[in-house]
């Protein structure tokens, strides 16, 4: 079975390239998604013991989260230490119920792939990107979102560059969702007829 790493800074597209991925057939994990479900579930607790005042009615308040975690930067690894441990079981559930049904690919989102060196765990690296303008508005149209907050989660995030040199593939998000879709089924194809052990860069 083999385990496509898909990961991309923010505002790059990459969950919705992770959507066309699924369209295809292929089962995704997305850790975002899971982290959501440990802050309403798991995870509670512990991130409550370590940040108080960030539980309320038994989820984790982001917003009262990123507040603290804005004044205090260098407690990012204190949280990480609480999450990372339940993603990585969860992923691995996920794999073992994919192996077991037969699955030939499927699909790991991971959003801090290189930054947390999960490149070990994945046999495909597929990086999402698009022009740093188109980013940046992206990201600033989001309810909630500065300008200081957008600096503030690229500071922990490898610059696009050097993401797209240490993929196997790229997807550009930049020329709307049909180029998209079009270069996720290429993608696909080039991984199932043995390609994807290049690594080489594709657009």
């Amino acid at each position: 079975m083999i385990r496509i790493g898909l990961t991309g800074s923010i505002g790059m597209g990459k969950s919705t390239t992770a959507k066309l991925f699924a369209e295809q057939g292929v089962p995704v994990n997305d850790a975002d998604q899971v982290v959501h479900e440990l802050y309403a579930g798991s995870a509670v607790a512990a991130i409550e013991d370590s940040f108080p005042g960030t539980a309320q009615n038994g989820v984790v308040n982001r917003t009262e989260l990123s507040r603290q975690l804005a004044l205090h930067p260098q407690r990012f690894e204190e949280l990480e230490a609480i999450i990372h441990p339940l993603v990585r079981e969860r992923e691995r559930v996920f794999l073992e119920q994919q192996e077991s049904v037969g699955r030939d690919i499927v699909l790991l989102d991971i959003p801090l792939l290189f930054e947390t060196g999960a490149e070990d765990r994945v046999d495909v690296i597929v990086v999402v990107s698009c022009e740093a303008e188109l980013q940046r508005q992206r990201v600033l149209a989001r309810p909630g979102m500065t300008t200081e907050k957008f600096d503030l989660i690229l500071s922990r995030q490898m610059p696009d560059c050097e993401k797209r040199k240490r993929a196997d593939f790229v997807i550009d998000t930049g020329q709307g969702i049909e180029e998209a879709r079009r270069q996720v089924i290429h993608v696909l194809k080039s991984i199932r007829s043995g390609a994807g052990e290049e690594t080489e860069n594709h657009a």
